[in-house]
């Protein structure tokens, strides 16, 4: 397998994961698209959503699979009054990485990292590995931890 960015930055610190190849089905990139095909329930696949908030600017927050952010929860936890889903135009220039592969690791710039607080009733999650087709299967801890994530209440319904 190839080691993305995400996975050497992971490897650079000594951090333990799994890593898993899957098939991409370029018409559905969902978590539970991503799911299914790893075999794993959808709230322990982890999606990454970068917002851009009113104060703050860009942020990112880091949801299972089978929810939605609520928005007014994360301009909130991320000290805004108000924050919104960036254009996907702007996804790759801002972060370094495309739809479908965008993770929390790595990113171009170190925006605030935020993650829901669903992800510690796991022994481990699954994020992606920063290129489609390729998730990383990592505790949650050490992922908060490298990231520097806060952890908090990000979601508002199940899907």
């Amino acid at each position: 397998m190839k080691k993305t960015n995400a996975v050497r930055i992971l490897d650079q610190h000594n951090i333990s994961y799994e890593l898993i190849e899957y098939e991409v089905d370029e018409s559905d990139l969902s978590a539970t698209a991503v799911a299914k095909k790893l075999g794993q329930d959808v709230e322990q696949v982890f999606k990454t959503l970068v917002l851009r908030g009113d104060k703050s600017g860009i942020f990112v927050v880091v949801i299972p699979g089978n929810s939605e952010v609520d928005l007014k929860k994360a301009a909130k936890a991320s000290g805004n009054k108000n924050a919104e889903m960036i254009a996907m135009k702007e996804l790759l220039p801002l972060t370094g990485y495309i739809r479908g592969g965008c993770t929390a690791i790595g990113m171009k710039k170190a925006y605030p990292n935020f993650i829901d607080e669903s992800c510690l009733l796991f022994d481990f999650i699954y994020i992606s590995a920063g290129v489609r087709g390729m998730q990383i299967k990592i505790a949650p801890e050490d992922l908060i931890s490298l990231t520097h994530m806060t952890v908090n209440d990000f979601t508002c319904s199940i899907l």
